[in-house]
């Protein structure tokens, strides 16, 4: 779907092609479709066809006048299954040509989505950098809200398994940690994007302070993001392990505790059943044997559990 979006108001309405400075493409898109807007905006058909593969990683490319950047953003990940992660990342590409900016990603609406149905009165289409550098802006703030209700989430399973350690809990666990995996690549590939931009000054703002100073604090924004990424990403592995260590030891506790009941009534059943056996005893022809042989065995039964206590083991 190809859509066209121009200024008015303060506010990002629906335009008209052939005066529209920001056109979106988003899925569902066949290739006849990219073939039209590539043709129609002449710029290469690559461009377009790169920014939809998932697997794109971030970068930028240069062809006459025609810039491209590859920069991937979080999405919810809209796989019900539950070994998947909660988010992963989905590339979008910005493309900059003479008079005009195209954005084009695969998976849902996350650039329109930062800007419509708000007003972004600082925001000017016309200056191509500026907008750029608000899209860079508003995905990092993405990524550290997603950042933030993955961690809250970490917690709130972390509270459920001191009480109980279901594989529940421990698979939204291992789902936040692939979450985290694709932030972790994602913040970071976007990171050395966004250097290496700024090192070549490929948005053309070095002379712009406004500009540069807007870049500065996406680049520290950005790199406080993946700082944060590490940590929730070590304090869950930290979760991980230590819980992993718990479930062996509570199963190691209970391994020892039917150990010892099976060698506490392992002996009343060796006595009773030796004198069940068809042999002449010392003591069967008594009527209080019976009795002497219970006690006997309570006797022991209890020696053998003190010693168990005694020792720790129960």
């Amino acid at each position: 779907m190809i859509s066209y979006f121009e200024k008015y108001d303060g506010v990002l309405k629906e335009s008209s092609a052939d005066k529209a400075p920001w056109v979106h493409v988003t899925a569902p898109l066949d290739h006849s479709e990219l073939e039209y807007l590539a043709e129609q905006e002449d710029i290469p058909l690559d461009f377009l066809t790169d920014s939809l593969d998932i697997d794109e990683r971030s970068r930028y490319e240069r062809e006459d006048d025609i810039r491209l950047i590859v920069i991937n953003a979080p999405v919810i990940n809209t796989d019900e299954k539950e070994s998947d992660a909660l988010y992963i990342t989905a590339p979008i590409g910005i493309i900059l040509k003479k008079g005009r900016v195209i954005t084009i990603t695969a998976s849902g609406k996350p650039v329109e989505e930062l800007f419509l149905k708000k007003k972004f009165r600082s925001c000017s289409l016309t200056d191509h950098r500026h907008f750029v550098l608000l899209i860079f802006e508003k995905i990092v703030w993405q990524y550290l809200d997603v950042l933030k209700k993955l961690n809250l989430k970490r917690n709130l399973i972390e509270r459920e398994l001191y009480n109980s350690s279901r594989n529940k809990e421990l698979q939204q666990l291992l789902r936040i940690e692939k979450s985290l995996v694709y932030m972790l690549n994602s913040l970071s590939d976007n990171d050395l994007l966004k250097q290496k931009m700024k090192r070549t000054d490929f948005l053309n703002i070095r002379e712009l302070e406004d500009h540069q100073d807007l870049f500065e604090d996406i680049i520290i924004d950005n790199s406080q993001a993946l700082e944060m990424a590490n940590v929730h990403t070590n304090l869950l592995n930290g979760t991980m392990e230590a819980y992993a260590s718990i479930i062996s030891n509570n199963l190691n506790i209970v391994i020892h505790r039917l150990t010892t009941i099976t060698i506490v009534l392992m002996v009343p059943t060796i006595v009773f059943s030796f004198y069940g056996m068809n042999l002449d005893l010392p003591l069967e022809n008594y009527s209080w044997t019976p009795y002497l042989m219970i006690l006997i065995s309570l006797v022991i039964v209890v020696a053998l559990i003190a010693i168990f206590r005694r020792s720790n083991k129960v």
